[in-house]
């Protein structure tokens, strides 16, 4: 008897598309995240792996879509694989089952160690741009959460001891924003 087919897909925000990550693969059921892929708070992840069983197999778009650093890839398909759970990635077209050869290992850390080095460059990349922008006047940062009404109205609350997680979720916004505009200017 051979198990079911799973499909993993992950996207960092809710506008990208999903559709073209397992296109075309049949699949009895597809979990699905939109989040991070550094994001350890994964929903349908741990769904899914709680959910896979000895026989089935795991089909992810590429190594990326799983995991943004090696050991979280590797703890990850360990997890599957413990199962007796097959985890195949598409793209580089690449499986494992828990009986891998050195040299499928050896090709899990090296895909691995590549999708965090390009993560690493992005990065880099993306702090270099703010850098030249600033300097050309062009970025200005994320605006305001807050307006001056609700930002006054704010700190007079936590002032007189307001719990900050009530007004977080009364203003829509974190509790690290709701210090951020409680803590005195230097």
């Amino acid at each position: 008897m051979t198990g079911q087919s799973f499909g993993y897909i992950r996207v960092s925000t809710l506008d990208q598309n999903t559709i073209r990550q397992l296109d075309g693969e049949p699949l009895d059921r597809v979990f699905t995240d939109h989040a991070s892929g550094k994001d350890q708070n994964r929903p349908q992840l741990e769904a899914l792996m709680d959910f896979a069983r000895d026989g089935d197999t795991v089909l992810v778009h590429s190594m990326d879509r799983l995991a943004r650093n090696l050991d979280d890839l590797r703890a990850i398909v360990r997890r599957l694989t413990e199962k007796k759970v097959q985890v195949r990635f598409v793209k580089e077209n690449l499986a494992f089952t828990g009986d891998d050869t050195a040299m499928s290992t050896f090709l899990l850390s090296v895909m691995g160690e590549l999708a965090e080095f390009e993560r690493a460059l992005l990065r880099e990349r993306q702090r270099e741009g703010i850098t030249l922008a600033k300097k050309a006047g062009v970025y200005k940062g994320r605006g305001k959460m807050l307006n001056a009404e609700q930002a006054a109205a704010l700190i007079r609350r936590a002032a007189a001891g307001e719990a900050k997680a009530a007004l977080a979720r009364e203003f829509g916004v974190s509790r690290q924003t709701i210090y951020q505009y409680i803590r005195p200017n230097p």
